[in-house]
């Protein structure tokens, strides 16, 4: 491809549907069906994911009619894949579906059949379909001695983490789909897996049916990642992209959301940046074979995205998403401070470019970015709503795990032998929008560009509206600098909003280029 467009790559393994190929901003994109998830929690302690409406089979309620046999006939005499399910919500449901319709294929693509033993959910009467496969009791299911498999969609950390120590202590293979807990525990896991021998495996943990952690883990294992960055939260990226096409408020575009349940009647943990936070731990962890923990990004949300904000973002030729940045800093081999290969792993919302590919990604849809010094620029994307979708990747993750113990393989174990220092945010660069009000006389910006030499922060582009010099009244004042420590930016904000001639600190954004320059913002 001529230029600097990203080179086209799709990296797709055997469980992947894609549906089609486009073109967005001059980049060819995969695009694969995807999902985000929740499920019905056996004991609710953090938000498993975006919370979108159900979108395949069933009916008003979610229930299907569904045998309680689940396997398909054995072939060949091979011993049946025993499955126990933690949690029978939006994905949960959508698994015994397809495990049920799909039964004959999953047993021709593992080389035996699958059984689902048992389902361990809180409320019993809202799956009477599933008759004596219901149970209230997780830890029973988990520790009987005819279960192979443990697949987990229940989310957050307690009772989730004790029930998959369990399981993979016993030596049973898991399949989760949360990130909370992988982000906040997963060394925890992989060491239990390491131990026991067992699979872990948690695709749909990210991105939902989005084939992105296996490429991460083993389609990429022989090149080196330099950064992952994308849009991985459903809700935030419709409310974003709602504000960007009809200039609606942050307050109008959430009720739009809510309304078309695309967001959460409490959407703390989508809108302040937490599910995203969760995944880019999960993405920098893989990524850059280091541990990084939740606790290890940096996390800001989009309450305070204006109107105004989307319109000064469209004024330099970029628009707002709510950004996860995983990177590698400094150089290999250096071991000055200053120098040293360290990780980032960040979340907060960014002006990009129009000319970048995930500027093109509207709605409910996500897309990651990786960067990698020999396969170059490749970009994933597909639709960041549904539970068939996220259980597609459960699925996919099944057919791994089992296929593992019919051939007795094992798949991919933790890799974490570069064990990177996180990089402090405050000392990672990256640029700033700042909307200032200020007094309007002579002098004033002046004084506003020596505050940010003093702090060696460069500045790229001024623009002022309003006021006319004499002294009586207000302007607006909007400076774009360049690439900066995130500590320095920072202080000269602060001080900022202590002069005289600063009558307010509007708005402050950070600007991303991603590898591509916005008109008028320069580099």
């Amino acid at each position: 491809m001529a230029g600097d467009a990203p080179t086209a790559l799709a990296m797709i393994s055997g469980r992947e549907r894609v549906t089609a190929l486009r073109t967005v901003a001059g980049t060819t994109v995969t695009i694969m069906h995807r999902g985000d998830h929740t499920d019905d929690h056996i004991q609710n302690d953090h938000a498993q994911d975006d919370h979108k409406p159900t979108d395949h089979g069933g009916n008003a309620d979610g229930a299907h009619s569904t045998d309680v046999a689940l396997a398909g006939a054995p072939r060949g005499g091979a011993d049946p894949i025993r499955v126990a399910l933690l949690g029978c919500g939006t994905v949960g449901r959508e698994v015994v579906r397809l495990l049920h319709e799909q039964a004959d294929e999953l047993t021709a693509r593992i080389g035996a059949p699958v059984e689902l033993v048992g389902v361990a959910v809180r409320r019993p009467h809202r799956h009477p379909e599933l008759g004596d496969l219901i149970t209230i009791d997780a830890h029973a299911l988990v520790g009987r001695d005819d279960v192979d498999v443990v697949v987990e969609v229940i989310g957050g950390i307690e009772p989730a983490r004790s029930l998959l120590l369990e399981a993979l202590k016993s030596g049973k293979s898991v399949v989760t789909a949360n990130k909370v807990l992988l982000a906040e525990d997963g060394p925890a896991l992989a060491e239990a897996s390491d131990a026991s021998g067992a699979d872990l495996y948690y695709e749909a943990s990210v991105a939902g049916a989005i084939p992105l952690l296996r490429p991460l883990r083993e389609s990429l294992a022989g090149d080196r990642i330099t950064r992952v960055a994308g849009i991985v939260n459903g809700t935030t990226n419709f409310i974003l992209s709602a504000m960007t096409a009809s200039g609606a408020s942050y307050t109008d575009a959430l009720e739009e959301a809510t309304r078309l349940g695309y967001a959460e009647a409490d959407p703390s943990a989508d809108v302040d940046g937490y599910d995203a936070a969760s995944k880019a731990a999960v993405l920098a962890s893989l990524a850059f074979h280091t541990r990084v923990t939740g606790s290890d990004v940096y996390c800001e949300g989009i309450r305070r995205v204006t109107a105004a904000d989307i319109a000064a973002a469209a004024g330099l030729g970029c628009v707002i998403k709510l950004l996860a940045i995983c990177e590698r800093t400094g150089e290999r081999g250096e071991s000055t401070a200053e120098a040293a290969e360290m990780v980032s792993a960040r979340v907060y919302p960014a002006m990009i470019p129009k000319a970048h590919p995930l500027a093109a990604v509207d709605g409910a849809f996500n897309a990651v970015f990786v960067e990698a010094e020999a396969a170059g620029q490749l970009m994933f994307y597909g639709q960041g709503a549904g539970g068939a979708p996220t259980a597609s990747a459960v699925l996919g993750d099944l057919v791994a795990v089992a296929r593992n113990r019919v051939m007795g393989g094992r798949g991919p174990r933790e890799s974490s032998y570069a064990s990177l220092p996180v990089r402090p945010f405050g000392a990672v660069p990256t640029r700033y929008h700042v909307s200032l009000e200020v007094a309007d006389r002579a002098g004033v910006l002046s004084m506003i560009a020596g505050e940010f030499a003093r702090h060696g922060v460069s500045i790229a582009a001024v623009r002022q509206t309003g006021g006319g010099g004499g002294g009586d009244g207000s302007a607006r004042l909007v400076v774009v600098t360049h690439a900066a420590p995130e500590a320095s930016l920072a202080a000269t904000v602060e001080l900022l909003a202590g002069l005289d001639a600063v009558l307010g600190v509007d708005s402050v954004l950070r600007v991303e280029d991603l590898g591509r320059t916005a008109p008028g913002v320069g580099s």
